[in-house]
Formats: structure tokens, sequence, C-alpha cells
């Protein structure tokens, strides 16, 4: 007789064990780890999954009860996916339940009696692939020389790094191995896709969240019969099954979208290298702005680093990139959006046909407090972030729970001249318009495009030339290439250097250097025109020059001082309930009960959340810092089982 360890299909975390139940001889062809199957569950049956079997029971036989049904016969979770749901349980904090449901590939079908249909591929252009420049070809041969070893391939925007990654992709095809390729969602547009499906064929599948289950499946059964060679997508992709997996790149990987925000809260790029090591695969960090860690990682020797410091197309350059102080804009009467350098940059493009990019930049907004006249920003004198007004008049910093009133003047220069940012792209259309009455203008954020494929739309609209100006946010930002752009005007660039949040300046450096480079990419020379209120601020003048060793060596200095990541690690614990003053009470008891548990530990706050209210649910968090994981792992586990509200807790 055998027996088969099976969890459960139930998000009750009390429910996060195994059980044990017998093997029928009829169904024991089919069981095996990863397989899904019915079992009886108290007085009904239930789904769960097989994840480990043995021929000795844990309990008396007669106790246990036999396996029902075997489900989804063609959907077994292969070894190497079923170890990694393990890892990520135990390492994220989650249940294994949640870590199987977020690794497993959807098990619905499309229709029945509906053919299998391959996943349409877009046309091919018949352009040859690209021959690597002697950049790009060292590179490639640092990182392939180097392989397994993981590898940061750190090159400017523009200097190819896809053409990298093409190559990279076609030994391992050579080699018998497949590849997956990350990229973020908004970064999944036709325009990049057509180069992969000319090099590669019908070798080549993508998933993206606007397909059905059933196409998503369609693609993973595709992955998994060995009928693709590349499988490419976001986040999710990373879990394609692939039998002989021997490379994950992951491109743009400073972008915030390689986080989950739901159980498990997972970082895909962490992932990714647990995943490899279990395939003997490698990984490719890539990007024109590396994140702290990653970069760290690459001056450690931890990975191999391999630069390109030039653009890729022989006549392409870095754009020309010029500061504007909106101070002295103020000072001299000018108010409007636009300072005098960037209305008469426009004209000249407008005058040319060229084409412009403004990009506002609200990422991570919050309600900070800044002065017009000289630039500063209230913020907290212990957590170095920006204080954020709140509607009873004071100023409140969401790590600490430091507090102040709101103040009528400046308090550096005396200004009147103090309050909430108020600039939306709605605002910046209809001074374009009013400035510029006969260019053609696009607006893309969240308004515009809510509609399906509204995104992809618009950027197409905008490659064909039917736009003079594109206006937007992030979004307009992120791997697009358009050759007659040939001026960005970045507005207010600081915006995002005064959410509360201490990666502000790492996220401020990416967001400018990433738009920067949307200019001058083709024959045509770029310029690119960043408006300020702080412009001797180090991101800003780094992100200016393209200077990105010494915006981390700067950035990488104050962490350690805070020890904030990667300089030090970070748990963050969130606290909700529909009563106030029941989450604060709960949040004071865990973080007392944090310092208990470790005198080396710091706990910072309790205080409301940034967002401090969701769904009727107070919202109350405090951070853990320390220099060692496993001290916050000891603490998360602990503040779990002692818990009485409902509790988030992410590892920063």
């Amino acid at each position: 007789m055998r027996y088969a360890d099976i969890i459960i299909d139930n998000s009750v975390s009390d429910l996060d064990r195994t059980f044990q139940y017998v093997i029928p001889e009829e169904l024991a062809d089919w069981i095996a780890p990863g397989v899904r199957v019915t079992v009886p569950f108290g007085p009904k049956s239930i789904k769960g999954m097989v994840i480990g079997l043995s021929d000795e029971p844990a309990v008396d036989p007669d106790r246990l009860r036999a396996v029902k049904a075997v489900s989804d016969r063609d959907l077994a979770m292969d070894g190497q996916l079923l170890e990694l749901a393990k890892w990520m349980a135990d390492y994220y904090g989650c249940t294994l339940n949640q870590a199987l449901k977020t690794v497993q590939f959807s098990k619905k079908k499309v229709a029945t009696g509906r053919a299998r249909k391959k996943q349409a591929v877009p046309k091919q252009s018949g352009r040859p692939p690209v021959v690597l420049n002697g950049e790009q070809r060292a590179a490639f041969e640092k990182i392939l020389n180097a392989w397994p070893k993981p590898a940061l391939l750190y090159g400017v925007t523009g200097s190819g790094k896809t053409e990298v990654y093409m190559e990279l992709i076609e030994e391992m095809r050579r080699r018998g191995r497949q590849t997956i390729l990350l990229i973020p969602e908004i970064s999944l547009t036709y325009q990049n896709l057509v180069r992969f499906y000319d090099r590669f064929g019908e070798r080549v599948a993508c998933v993206n969240s606007r397909l059905s289950e059933g196409e998503r499946y369609e693609a993973f059964e595709r992955a998994k019969q060995g009928e693709i060679d590349v499988m490419i997508g976001p986040r999710s992709a990373l879990f394609t099954p692939f039998a002989r997996l021997g490379l994950i790149l992951i491109d743009e990987e400073h972008d915030t979208a390689y986080h989950s925000d739901t159980a498990p809260r997972y970082d895909a790029g962490t992932v990714a290298l647990k995943r490899a090591e279990l395939a003997g695969a490698g990984v490719v960090f890539g990007s024109a702005t590396p994140s702290l860690g990653t970069y760290r990682n690459a001056l450690r020797g931890d990975y191999t680093l391999a630069v390109m410091r030039g653009r890729a197309k022989k006549d392409a350059h870095l754009p020309a990139v010029t500061i504007v102080d909106l101070r002295k804009e103020l000072k001299e009467g000018n108010k409007s959006i636009f300072s005098r350098t960037l209305r008469e940059a426009m004209e000249d493009r407008l005058a040319r046909r060229e084409q412009v990019m403004l990009f506002l930049n609200r990422r991570g907004y919050a309600g900070f407090v800044s002065c017009r006249s000289c630039g500063r920003v209230i913020r907290c004198p212990h957590c170095d972030v920006s204080l954020t007004a709140h509607r009873n008049g004071r100023l409140v910093c969401h790590y600490c729970g430091y507090s102040v009133p709101m103040p009528d003047r400046c308090p550096v220069c005396g200004s009147p001249y103090i309050a909430g940012f108020g600039l939306g792209t709605q605002k910046v259309e209809s001074a374009v318009a009013k400035q510029f009455p006969g260019a053609r203008v696009l607006r893309m954020d969240a308004d515009t495009t809510t509609a399906k494929d509204a995104h992809a739309k618009l950027l197409a609209a905008f490659a064909a030339g039917e736009a003079d100006v594109l206006i937007g946010t992030q979004m307009i930002v992120k791997g697009h290439d358009f050759p007659n752009v040939t001026l960005v005007g970045i507005l207010a660039a600081e915006l995002s250097l005064y959410a509360d949040d201490f990666r502000a300046a790492e996220r401020t450096f990416q967001l400018l250097t990433q738009a920067a480079g949307r200019a001058g990419r083709a024959d045509k020379p770029g310029s690119v025109i960043i408006q300020t209120y702080d412009p001797e601020n180090t991101a800003i003048v780094t992100a200016a020059a393209q200077d990105y060793e010494r915006f981390y060596a700067e950035e990488s200095a104050n962490r350690r001082l805070l020890a904030y990541p990667p300089e030090g690690e970070m748990m963050a614990v969130l606290v909700r309930d529909a009563a106030e003053e029941k989450a604060l009470a709960e949040a004071e008891r865990l973080a007392a009960a944090a310092r208990a548990l470790h005198k080396g530990v710091t706990v910072i706050g309790p205080s409301p959340a940034g967002v401090a209210k969701v769904k009727d649910q107070f919202r109350v968090v405090f951070y853990v810092k320390s220099g060692r994981r496993s001290d916050l792992t000891e603490i998360r586990e602990q503040l779990e089982k002692e818990r009485d509200l409902l509790l988030q807790i992410d590892i920063l």
C-alpha cells in the first residue's frame, strides 16, 4: 500500500499542511508529486495537490481515507516548480497553497469542441538579424563564458540590450535549452515583440494580462510539450513549465512591476535565481538603471558585470540635457507650466515636424508640501522621507508617525508660496493646446488607457506620426523607441523624490534616466529639458548626466547611514481593521513584541499607512530593521502566531 501527502486547496492558514491519503490501486499509475486530485475532506470532496509519496502511514491506516479521483492528468506540476513553490512559501511567509497557485499555470482549458490553436504570430518584417557591434559582442561573450553564473547587463538607453538577449537565446537553442524573457507588462508592445518573432518565428510564445485563461493555458501547454523555445511575458511567465530551461532574462530589472503586491509577495528577480538554481540555468538582469541591490551584487562579484556605454545605432548619441531652475522662472514672472527654454524648444521641433514627449513625473506622488520659491520640501527629521499633508491640517511621516502642523509660510525662506502640488496630465494637455494650437496631441494616463488595447493603440498612433506631442506619466518612458522624437520635456522632475518611501531617490533617478533616453534614438540629435524646483538634487543631476556610478555611490552611502536596504534588512508590518483604535492598538502590541524578540533590531512606528483606509479597513504600519534577514524571518513567524487582526508582512 502506498500513501500520498496532499495539500488541500484551501486558503485557511490553519489547514496549510499536508494530509495523508491512501492511494487506490486503480489510481497508482497516475498519482505522483505535482498531480491534482480529488479527496474526501470532512463531509465533502475537495481538490488538492500531491506533494509527496510514502510507503509508510503517518497514523493508523484504518483512519486514513482514500483518494477519490485524479483530475487534470495532463497538468501535473513538474518537480522543479513544486520545489520552487515550497521554497517560496518558506521564504516569503505565505501558505504553501498560495505558492502552489502562483506557480501552477491555469487549469482551465478552452471550450469543449474548440480546436486547439497555436497563438497567433505577428507578421514577420523580413528584416535580417542585427549584427552585434563591438560592445554588444563583448557583453554577449562575457555573459556566456560565465554561464550559468548570474549576470548584470548594464547598458545605457539605446545601447542594444535586446540584440544581446536574442544572441543569448540563439545560443541556448543551439544547446537544446529554453529561455524565459521577462518584460514589464507595459512594455509588451507589438513594436517590441515583432523583433523576437522575426528572429525565432513560431518557436516564440507570449503571455500577458490581455489573454484569456484558455489562451494562457494553450501557451503554457505548448511550452510543456516542447513546441516553443522562448516564452516572453511579465512576472507570471517565470513559471513557464520548460523541461530544459537554460536562461532567464529579466529586462528593465529595476521595474517595480516585478514585485507582487498579493500573497506571495515575491520579487521576480529573487525567485528567478532560485528557479535557475533548480534547473541548472543562468539569469541575466538587464537595465540602464539597475536597482541598487543588483548593482551591488555585481560589484561584489556575485554576478558577472557586462557594461555597454554607447548607443547601438551608428549615428545615435545620448541626448543633450538641460536642467531648468523653476525657482528662477517664478522670480522672473513666468508662472506657466512651460519654462521659456522648453517653450522655445517645442516651437522649434514642431516647426521641423519632429515629435515631442512631455513626461509628468507623478510616480509615487503623495500629498507632500513644497515651497515654490526655494524648492524645499518639509521632511521627517528622523526618517529622511517627505511628510504627507492630511485633511486635519497636519503633516505626518508614514514611517514613524512624526507630525507637525501645516505651516502657512515656508519654514526655510518665509515665502507664502508653500502648498501641495496640483499638476496633472489633463492640465498639461490644456496648456499645450493653448500654447501650441496647431499641435496634434495624444495624452496617455489612467483615464485614456482603460479600454482594451488602448495603451498599444495610442503608442502605435504616435509611432505612425499621427500626433506631434505625447503627454503622459511613467507609462510613456518604458522601453519605447520612436525615431522621430527629438525632444523630451520632463515636467516637475522632483515630484517622485517626495514619495514617502526610502527608495524615492532611486526611483526618481531611474525614471528621469529612462525618460531622457527616449530622445535622439536614431540619426536626429535629441535634447532633454528637465524642469525642477530642486536643480541641485543628486538624483536629478546624475540622471541628467547619465552618471549611474555617481548616483549609486552617493545613494548607497545614504542607505548605509540609515540601514535601509540593500545596506540592511527591513520588514514592513501592516495591520488592518474596521476600527481604527483596534488597528493601532494591535500594531503597538506587535511592535513591542518585535522589540522584545530581538534586542538588536530597530522598530520604527507604528503610524498610519500611506493610504490610511482601504475598503473600510484602517491600515497601520510599522517597520523592523536588522543587519540579518534571519532575525526578520524569526520575528515574522512569531508575529503571525501572535496576531489577532488581519496582518500583512513584507520583507523589503
